[in-house]
């Protein structure tokens, strides 16, 4: 779209257009479903847009979707260490059918990635 443009260059134009970003640094995004489930995006990218006093959000980055089941909307990490805590097992062993054990032995190989552990079990990876 513009060729040989370094970010400097990008950012200038993006302000001339009236456009403002802003990088918000978060672990992990959680949207609610109207009807039930949840989308969950681990180490997501977020970037607010602004332009014209409208302010969008923009989120990237793999993400699991659940069906709404009842639970507590618990936000991940259970200790400060950010070790994997019942619902980051619990959506693995649901999305890929596994039992609760296999889904925590993947995203213990995973690094605690849910994408990829429930992409490895259901031998995608």
């Amino acid at each position: 779209m513009f060729p040989k443009m370094d970010a400097k260059q990008m950012q200038k134009l993006m302000t001339q257009m009236g456009l403002k970003t802003l990088e918000i640094e978060a672990e992990r995004v959680v949207i609610e479903k109207s009807g039930g489930g949840k989308l969950v995006v681990e180490r997501p990218n977020v970037t607010v847009v602004e332009m014209q006093g409208q302010k969008t959000l923009q989120v990237t980055g793999n993400f699991v979707e659940t069906e709404g089941d009842g639970q507590d909307g618990n936000t991940g990490t259970d200790d400060a260490r950010g070790e994997d805590n019942f619902d980051d097992a619990s959506i693995v062993a649901k999305e890929a059918g596994v039992s609760r054990e296999q889904a925590e032995k993947a995203l213990a190989e995973c690094g605690g990635d849910l994408a990829q552990a429930i992409l490895k079990l259901k031998g995608g990876n």
